[in-house]
């Protein structure tokens, strides 16, 4: 009636629905739709078991290393697992999700990896809310026993997200902070400050900004809700049973002051494309236990039509010592655009799996789409002009390198 919209566009609209309802057979009996067949002994079987596992340690995040301390070694004498997600099933399963007939927390995992003459001891240290401290005295007696302590900290879905009391709470399911909740970074950087090898495993489902807690713990791991073979994949990451290959899909950021105000609706800073200062952690981010070198970088054509599209291919070679994942990623930089456009952005994705000492070549097709900027109409155009490409493990300009060359649109 205001003519905000036309009946047309409501007709697309409910096309699309309906067209997808129908495809579910919605609205057919039941014995006809094949996905009301499937047994319910299909449910948490193993083969599920095993894709849950697979999808942990596939999306497990190693942003620090130092010093080479993970993988850790089976055989050590002892292990203190601290930290109120080291034992927790709800930082495994996050906000949306059923129970699982079983699961392992990473107390669990670790203490299921490690050897049989290694004692293995827990102590939840501190919540994630609240400031007691009532749990430190432990904590820290075991890490000065300990020869390596795993800290198992971050968020968990009662300070995220939208179901249940967060959603009522004060921030409506929305954070308090960008940083560690409660008293966590106290305890952490006293148990960094007993001296015993410390690696930090966090959970969460958002970014978290802790810079002090990055300059001084030697190896940081990302966890996120894991699910519920989470603790099993951490263990194998951390004693090298797996590779870490997973790599941010978002931005870490230093401290609020790094997010742009919320009332400001312009692009700049915002997201990985636009954002010009050093993040705590960038988006695509992601250290491994053996290292890749990319070489051989080859455009099918280094010009190009507008309407034109080109392959770009590389060679990703493991030149360490571990069988490992890399995930290799395309980024393209408009460097003569007349419109505001982001300093990169990503166009292409692909994990591999390669043996040490083994190489592979890796394409990808850019297509006129994903080279074009907007006008002040949001239309799509290609510009004349040079685009930068890259690719490697990260974005460009990434400590772990890569390959980068130019395209010119004609």
């Amino acid at each position: 009636e205001k003519g905000l919209i036309d009946e047309a566009t409501v007709d697309k609209a409910v096309k699309r629905l309906f067209t997808a309802r129908f495809r579910l057979g919605m609205f057919d009996p039941p014995e006809r739709v094949p996905w009301a067949q499937i047994p319910i002994e299909v449910n948490d079987s193993a083969e599920h078991r095993a894709l849950a596992l697979k999808m942990a340690q596939e999306s497990i995040v190693l942003l620090k290393n130092e010093g080479k301390l993970l993988p850790l070694k089976r055989e050590l004498k002892s292990i203190a697992v601290i930290g109120p997600a080291a034992n927790s099933l709800k930082v495994l399963l996050g906000n949306y999700y059923g129970y699982p007939s079983s699961y392992a927390t990473p107390f669990e995992g670790v203490l299921g990896a490690a050897s049989p003459g290694t004692q293995v001891w827990y102590a939840e240290g501190c919540g994630f809310r609240g400031d007691d401290r009532g749990g430190f005295d432990e904590a820290m007696r075991l890490a000065q026993q300990a020869d390596v302590v795993i800290g198992a900290f971050g968020y968990s879905p009662e300070l995220e997200g939208e179901e249940g009391e967060v959603a009522a709470s004060d921030g409506g399911g929305d954070r308090m902070g960008i940083g560690l909740s409660g008293v966590q970074e106290e305890l952490i950087l006293q148990l960094q400050e007993v001296g015993t090898p410390l690696a930090l495993v966090l959970s969460g489902g958002s970014p978290i900004a802790f810079p002090e807690i990055a300059a001084k713990v030697p190896a940081i791991l990302m966890a996120w809700y894991p699910g519920e073979e989470g603790g099993n994949a951490i263990a194998d990451v951390l004693f090298g049973e797996v590779s870490p290959a997973g790599r941010l899909p978002l931005t870490f950021v230093k401290s609020l002051e790094q997010v742009p105000p919320f009332a400001d609706y312009s692009m700049k800073g915002r997201t990985y494309r636009f954002m010009a200062e050093e993040p705590l952690f960038r988006f695509g981010f992601g250290l491994s236990y053996t290292e890749f070198d990319y070489s051989e970088l080859e455009l099918s054509k280094g010009e190009i039509g507008a309407d034109e599209e080109v392959e770009v291919a590389v060679t990703v070679a493991n030149v360490g010592e571990v069988d490992g994942d890399e995930v290799v990623q395309l980024y393209v930089s408009d460097v003569e655009a007349s419109v505001p456009v982001p300093l990169r952005h990503l166009e292409g994705v692909r994990r591999i799996h390669l043996r040490a000492g083994e190489r592979q070549r890796v394409s990808f097709v850019l297509k006129p789409e994903q080279l074009a900027a907007f006008d002040d109409e949001g239309r799509p155009f290609v510009e004349a002009g040079e685009f930068g490409i890259f690719v490697g493990g990260g974005q460009p300009d990434d400590s772990r390198g890569g390959v980068s060359g130019t395209l010119v649109v004609v």
